[in-house]
């Protein structure tokens, strides 16, 4: 026999009218919930709330929420100005969040995603249900797994509820499987203890992805049932194949597919309902707006009662979310798999050059598509001098890595067949950028490097807008080499720009680097330049690899939303060597 969900209000011995609705809304909710009157109290709660809080009713009834649950991620009290649930509250209006804690009755913190909306309670008209769940299942529910709750109708608060944390949680988050993963969570147990998503892949196969059953509160996956599946037949009349043709959503059961199977997708069904016992099961199309992606199949063992089309709806709706999930999430892969293969062609390899070590580093920018604007390149110039470039075209996508790609080849070809300074070969490069490439403005450092007659490497420069190169001594010291500055390319102003020379000290580290590693909200840019040749000081000492990835370590910026591109050199110890 199953026990009902217990859910506990402010009065439990003498509850009114009231409070018998809203003890049987909370309980009927297939996630933690609680309800808070005016003031922000606890006046009901049911017992996933508990489980997952780790509280009895006892100590949650009657006690202002944000004060005993709220928590930072450090644990530590929430204040009221920075509580998202808290202003949602007095501001009475449906809100939802992610990434918040609250705080369990044993001292550990819980990580939740919540929805609060307004709730209309007898007695109590200003009252506020707050709908939580996480994606962490606390220890003493997996070590004492309680029986699998009976689906009982939702109401359409209940609905709204669902369709909400299904959107919070399958909208955040642009990796498929892990869709996929949350999917099964919210709709296992809640609405059944089976779920089967077969999915479309990018060449018409289609895979059985996942088939997954809610023991208790335990998920099992059955990979002995997942795999490939055989094509999706163009007439066939049977639900599973009419879901995977976007055709229409089906109730079918075990009786379904005794007959004469039409199709392979029939074959692979029968042995589904056999293995797993589904009495009956719910079939819809995973559906976005540019094609059909699956299905998603529900079923029913263990728990009581058969879908009946007044259950598909909700169902559709809650496939339509998880299709634009998985759709966003492919195109997001299938957009970064093409960045990445165009990044590796743009980035060269670098030269030998006998005697200077040289390395470079590129970091993507965080919440782009792999890919930007920031470049750098070295290569050999006809008269055996080694030109040296770092530089960053204005944006960090597609379309930025097209118009670097444009100017860096453009470079190439005027460093190549023109022995001219680097400042006449800049200015060549800014006027067929304005007339010939889409590139909307861009920054550069242009360089050649190349020996003395005694021996020493001696670098002569000009520089379109760019951040300074750093020069840092085998001692320590630095400077910025200021030099040689001019406008950025692209303005359309056409002016001489100006060369700078220096001989590199024996042993010393040139850095040439892009904006990313030194700008950051909030701070100045001196703020950033100075951290990095605070750092690049203090790491003059180590190899030249170890130098460069501990510098973009340590000065790279934590809310940096840019790429950043580095290329350093050192010089030999001994002045000469080649």
């Amino acid at each position: 026999m199953v026990e009902p969900e217990r859910t506990r209000s402010a009065d439990q011995r003498s509850p009114g009218a009231g409070d018998t609705a809203l003890a049987g809304a909370l309980a009927a909710i297939g996630a933690a919930a609680y309800v808070v009157d005016d003031k922000g109290c606890i006046i009901a709660v049911n017992a996933r709330a508990e489980r997952l809080l780790a509280r009895p009713a006892e100590e949650l009834v009657g006690r202002d929420a944000h004060d005993l649950l709220h928590r930072d991620a450090h644990g530590q009290p929430m204040p009221t100005s920075r509580c998202s649930m808290r202003q949602a509250f007095h501001a009475r209006d449906p809100a939802q969040a992610a990434g918040d804690w609250f705080s369990r009755g044993d001292d550990s913190l819980l990580p939740v995603s919540w929805l609060v909306t307004p709730y209309d309670v007898q007695g109590s008209e200003a009252a506020t249900l707050v709908v939580f769940h996480t994606d962490r299942q606390p220890a003493d529910d997996r070590q004492h797994p309680g029986p699998v709750p009976r689906p009982q109708p939702l109401t359409e608060l209940e609905r709204l509820a669902l369709l909400a944390e299904t959107t919070a949680q399958l909208t955040s988050t642009l990796d498929v499987q892990e869709a996929l993963r949350r999917l099964v969570g919210l709709v296992v147990p809640r609405l059944a203890d089976w779920v089967i998503i077969d999915l479309i892949t990018e060449g018409d196969e289609v895979w059985r992805n996942t088939v997954a059953h809610a023991d208790g509160h335990t998920l099992k996956r059955h990979e002995e049932l997942e795999g490939p599946m055989p094509p999706v037949p163009e007439q066939s009349p049977m639900p599973l194949s009419r879901a995977l043709r976007g055709v229409a959503s089906t109730v079918a059961g075990p009786e379904t597919y005794q007959r004469t199977p039409d199709s392979g997708i029939a074959v692979e069904q029968r042995r589904l309902f056999e293995a797993t016992g589904i009495h009956s099961a719910a079939i819809v199309p995973l559906r976005s707006a540019r094609e059909v992606l699956g299905a998603l199949t529900l079923g029913r063992a263990d728990q009581s009662g058969d879908f009946t089309t007044a259950d598909l709806p909700l169902i559709e709706d809650i496939a339509r979310r998880a299709a634009l999930a998985v759709d966003n999430a492919r195109l997001y892969q299938r957009q970064r798999k093409v960045a990445e293969t165009m990044q590796n062609h743009l980035l060269p390899r670098l030269p030998s050059l006998g005697g200077p070590q040289m390395i470079a580093r590129y970091l993507p920018a965080p919440d782009a598509s792999q890919v930007g604007g920031d470049w750098y390149d070295a290569f050999h110039l006809s008269d055996k001098a080694t030109a040296l470039t770092i530089g960053d075209v204005v944006g960090h996508d597609l379309e930025a890595a097209a118009g670097m790609a444009q100017v860096r080849n453009m470079l190439r070809a005027y460093a190549w067949s023109q022995q001219d300074p680097p400042s006449r070969i800049v200015e060549r490069l800014d006027e067929a950028v304005t007339h010939i490439t889409n590139v909307p403005m861009a920054t550069m450092i242009f360089a050649r490097l190349d020996t003395t007659g005694d021996g020493q490497w001696e670098l002569c420069w000009t520089n379109a807008g760019h951040p300074p190169p750093l020069l840092i001594t085998r001692d320590g010291l630095t400077r910025y080499l200021t030099d040689g500055h001019g406008i950025l390319l692209g303005t359309g102003v056409r002016e001489s720009r100006p060369d700078a020379i220096t001989v590199l000290p024996p042993g010393s580290t040139l850095l040439l680097y892009t904006d990313g590693l030194i700008e950051s909200a909030g701070h100045s840019l001196d703020e950033g330049l100075g951290r990095l040749r605070q750092h690049a000081a203090a790491l003059a000492h180590r190899p030249l690899a170890a130098f460069t990835d501990h510098l973009l370590r340590r000065v790279r910026p934590a809310d940096n939303d840019d790429d950043v591109a580095l290329l350093a050199l050192r010089t030999p110890v001994e002045p000469g060597t080649r």
